[in-house]
């Protein structure tokens, strides 16, 4: 069986018991609204689709997707797709010339339908509210964001049983919102602050309900979603399944996403294809030496070399893509990860960066006194550099390319615990972010940094101890060796809980999970 066959089960199984736990653990509480009936709910009142995009349109909570893209706001975001999708064939077709590509089962590579997303045969769900407000580093003014998470889905009436087919295709449309809006005041009549924002939603993450109740307290006059309002869009995300492969006699299986950001312009009242945040345009790069030795130069200064240390560095427009695309499975070595794998490759005259350029800087942030919390190799640097993009990130843990597909509320049962809402990544994440929202309803300065996206980053709470998040069954892991001289300083610290393992499952890297111990 191919080894990347392999990485792909163990990363999905261990996904299903992320699943679990975080329910069960409620470790979203307060960050993030998961309750499939309350979702329900939500999607048919003023959260559903519509009611965001088109506030105006009363008594009706629910748009087609060919009533969706027709409208003028999305008109370029429809034409931004099909432009993506042209590229992506014409590019199949130069690479791959023996291996078809078309929609249906008769092509090697079967293409995502785009007839239904343009149809009125579907539309958008509700599947998940996030709280991203450890997101206000980039803005004090917007307290961060709210995501609003739809999934595509058939209208037709669903199939009832145990064997029913879901309805759910596999495309999300992601409305991010200011937390705080321009004018938003409490229910006192004050200003609303980034403390009571965050307040509201810790609070929330207490309460013992779910579906209807749930929803109308969620939105109630001192709910946490009382202040979402339309005004508050920034920006839509898009990710969808482009392509998939199924295994065959000259390749693995294989699944290509497409991945594209779209601001709001309030003047014209348009999405506006935009740069996907820190996507670097490998290709741009390598082609350009003018542009590859600005790049360089500007990551590499001590100070945004720290930035990119913590994640919270936020690459110029100008090196960066407007479109990505994320295939899955991968293993688990730095090599595997796109698309900073090619921008640096040893010594190499053609890299972007050397391994030297690496070691200099990180002398230099030694040297400035700026404390590295996560890049202390070059290894490191190429990992932080990938995972701080829209591609690596998705291609970390997540789940067949998403990291939120949410419950499947239209499902015969919805609450089934083999129901995958969300990530590892996801999942392990959460102690961070709340972390965050605790310290700016408390007023105090929040530490935004972020660990890698394969390992959370640890901030003194033992909630993730022991589970597959951290170092339990199933956790990423970097193999030690004994005496330990030649081990990466950038990843030694991923070890495994007692009575565990780290096992690799490349031999090209030290890369593994935990698993029991071998007698």
């Amino acid at each position: 069986m191919p080894l990347r066959f392999l990485v792909t089960v163990f990363v999905l199984l261990c996904s299903v018991l992320t699943a679990r736990a975080g329910q069960g653990a409620a470790l979203e509480r307060g960050t993030a609204i998961i309750d499939p009936p309350a979702l329900r709910e939500l999607d048919h009142g003023r959260f559903g689709v519509s009611g965001v995009l088109l506030p105006a349109r009363s008594g009706d909570a629910e748009i087609t997707g060919g009533q969706l893209f027709a409208l003028p706001a999305m008109v370029p975001v429809r034409k931004a797709l099909d432009d993506e999708f042209d590229r992506y064939i014409a590019r199949h077709k130069s690479n791959l010339p023996n291996e078809t590509i078309g929609v249906g089962a008769a092509f090697d590579f079967q293409l995502f339908d785009r007839a239904p997303l343009y149809s009125d045969d579907t539309r958008f769900v509700l599947a998940g509210i996030v709280n991203r407000m450890d997101r206000a580093y980039l803005s004090d003014a917007n307290c961060g964001e709210i995501r609003l998470i739809y999934r595509l889905a058939r209208t037709s009436a669903p199939e009832i049983g145990e064997n029913a087919v879901s309805q759910r295709l596999p495309m999300t449309l992601n409305v991010v919102l200011k937390a705080k809006g321009d004018h938003a005041v409490d229910s006192d009549g004050a200003a609303i602050t980034c403390a009571g924002i965050a307040r509201r939603w810790l609070a929330a993450g207490e309460w013992p309900l779910t579906g209807a109740g749930l929803a109308a307290k969620l939105v109630s006059k001192d709910g946490p979603l009382d202040l979402i309002r339309p005004e508050n869009i920034d920006r839509i995300e898009t990710n969808l399944q482009i392509a998939h492969a199924p295994k065959s006699a000259i390749r693995d299986f294989r699944t290509d996403y497409l991945m594209k950001v779209f601001n709001y312009n309030a003047q014209t009242q348009v999405f506006e294809q935009a740069p996907l945040e820190n996507q670097i345009d490998r290709e741009r790069l390598l082609a350009d030496e003018n542009l590859k030795r600005d790049f360089k130069a500007w990551l590499l200064d001590p100070r945004h070399f720290s930035e990119l240390d913590r994640g919270t560095i936020l690459i110029p427009d100008r090196f960066l893509a407007t479109g990505a695309i994320a295939p899955t499975p991968i293993g688990f070595a730095t090599s595997d990860l796109q698309p900073a794998f090619g921008l640096m490759q040893g010594d190499d005259a053609k890299a972007v960066f050397k391994e030297s350029d690496v070691v200099a800087a990180l002398k230099k942030a030694a040297d400035a006194g700026l404390p590295l919390q996560n890049i202390r190799s070059p290894a490191g640097f190429e990992r932080r550099l990938n995972d701080v993009t829209c591609s690596g990130c998705h291609q970390t843990r997540g789940i067949g390319g998403f990291h939120f597909p949410g419950v499947d509320w239209m499902a015969a049962h919805p609450n089934n615990s083999t129901v995958v809402p969300a990530s590892p990544h996801f999942f392990g994440d959460q102690i961070r972010r709340r972390d965050i929202l605790t310290a700016l309803r408390d007023g105090k300065h929040p530490d935004f940094s972020r660990g890698f996206s394969s390992r959370p980053q640890l901030r003194g709470s033992t909630e993730l101890a022991g589970t597959e998040y951290e170092d339990g069954w199933g956790a990423l892991c970097y193999q030690l060796k004994p005496g330990g001289a030649d081990d990466d300083k950038s990843f030694r610290s991923w070890t495994c809980t007692e009575g565990l393992a780290c096992q690799a499952v490349d031999k090209a890297s030290r890369m593994g999970m935990c698993f029991v111990k071998s007698r």
